[in-house]
This record gives structure tokens, C-alpha cells and sequence, in this order.
């Protein structure tokens, strides 16, 4: 890499040399890399291609669910979510067994590798709620949802400073992976104390299509809120709120 000099800076590709504007000003460097049409082309290239195309098909699929779960990301992630989401994807697909390298996919993996995905690293649901709960995906009926037997929130539940409430939230969703599409509801409790006091059993049930045939998800998560003047204020720095995915089912 070599710095321009003179008056006049330059911009773009002249022969083999590569023009451009960086951190440290404007520079030039000979272009290198692999040609595009030989690593498309090449024999020497096939395990690049397949490779490329089952990475672009994780990608792809990460963001479908991150569009079907949207309004629960907004305060829950962390800033390598997108990778690690990927990276996980990749596993779904590298698990599919009925096609060859290079042609697998989501629905033919194992979608249930995404159970216990954490969407923010710094705030896991496994470390902010200690309460026990169980989950259920019902396809006959087309109903996801977690129950919560009572529990005390001081004890059960680990919360951000200046916290004086907190909502637990679910979401169920039906992702079509071939034809990019998705259903999804969002239920969540009523806002509640943090407090000494058991909570009553809570139960979150979340509605998709019923006798659907497409993998569906099923996420728990927490938000956190403090009281000023019997106004509740929602903690929405993100560090600690919590959401992942507590079950999965690949489809039929």
C-alpha cells in the first residue's frame, strides 16, 4: 500500500492498481484476490462455492427471523447478534442430511439447533430469570406458549439498577423460509413489582396458523421498568434485557 501524493487525489481502479480514500488518506494499492470468473468457474473452487451458497443461505434465513421477531429485538440484542445468529444458521444447515453439500438447507436441517440462542449476549435469559417455566408448541392447534408456576421476583429474578418492575414477554412465530414469509404474536404479562411477593402462575400463549407444516419459534424474554410518580418508565438501555429462543420446532 503506498499514499498519494500531489494536488489531485485519485478514485477507483487503473489497470491493476486501486485507488481510494482511508483512515489514513488517500492511498493506492495493487488490486488482488482471486478472479471472479475463475472462482466461479474453477474446479479448484468448489468447496469456495458451496461453501459461499450455504453461507449466503444462513444469512438469509437469520434475516428471516430477525424480521418475524423484530418487535421484540428493538431493546434485546446485543452488536454481534446478526454473526452469531448466522453462525447458528449455519449448523441448522450443515445438519441437513437429505441433500449434497453446497444445496443444503434450513428446512432440511435441524432447526432445533437454534434452541437456547441467546439474541443478547449481555443480558441471557439464562441468567436474569432463575424461575423454572415450561414450554409447549402445539401445531394441531397453532399455539406456542410458556407457563411460569408463582415465584418471587426479588429471589427469581435478576434485575438492572433502578429497577422497581418488570414484564415478562413471549412470542410465537411461523417462519416460511422458501416463500419469505412469517406469522407472529407477541403476548406479555401485566407490568408487575419487583418485589417480595409470589406472582400467581403466568401464562403467555402465542397464536399461529393451526396445522401449519413451517418450523416455528417460540422466544421468552424480560423487560424492565421503573416507577416515577405512579408513571412506569421502560429501562431501554439494553444491557440487561433478555430474549431467547426456549423452543423450536422444524416443521413436518
Amino acid at each position: 500500500m503506498a499514499k498519494q501524493k500531489g494536488i489531485i487525489k485519485l478514485k477507483g481502479t487503473l489497470g491493476d492498481i486501486t485507488f481510494y480514500k482511508s483512515k489514513d488518506g488517500y492511498v493506492a494499492r495493487e488490486k488482488g484476490g482471486v478472479d471472479s470468473n475463475r472462482m466461479a468457474n474453477d474446479p479448484a473452487f468448489q468447496r469456495t462455492r458451496e461453501n459461499n451458497a450455504e453461507f449466503g443461505r444462513a444469512g438469509k434465513a437469520g434475516r428471516m427471523l430477525r424480521n418475524a421477531l423484530r418487535g421484540l429485538l428493538i431493546n434485546a440484542t446485543d452488536n454481534r447478534m446478526v454473526g452469531r445468529l448466522t453462525q447458528r444458521m449455519m449448523k441448522v444447515i450443515q445438519a441437513d442430511a437429505v441433500n449434497e453439500r453446497g444445496l443444503r438447507n434450513v428446512i432440511d436441517g435441524e432447526a432445533e439447533l437454534l434452541s437456547g440462542f441467546e439474541f443478547n449476549i449481555r443480558g441471557k435469559l439464562s441468567t436474569s430469570l432463575y424461575a423454572p417455566f415450561e414450554t409447549a408448541i402445539d401445531r394441531t392447534a397453532g399455539t406456542l406458549s410458556v407457563t411460569l408456576p408463582s415465584f418471587v421476583p426479588l429471589n427469581m429474578l435478576v434485575a438492572p439498577g433502578g429497577t422497581t418492575h418488570f414484564r415478562i414477554i413471549s412470542g410465537g412465530a411461523e417462519v416460511d423460509f422458501e416463500q419469505e414469509s412469517y406469522v407472529m404474536e407477541r403476548t406479555e404479562t401485566a407490568i408487575l413489582p419487583w418485589n417480595a411477593a409470589a406472582t400467581a402462575v403466568l401464562s403467555l400463549e402465542n397464536t399461529v396458523p393451526a396445522n401449519s407444516t413451517k418450523p416455528l419459534f417460540l422466544v421468552l424474554g424480560l423487560d424492565f421498568f421503573q416507577e416515577v410518580n405512579g408513571e412506569m418508565y421502560p429501562l431501554k438501555n439494553g444491557a440487561f434485557n433478555p430474549l431467547s429462543l426456549v423452543a423450536v420446532d422444524g416443521g413436518v
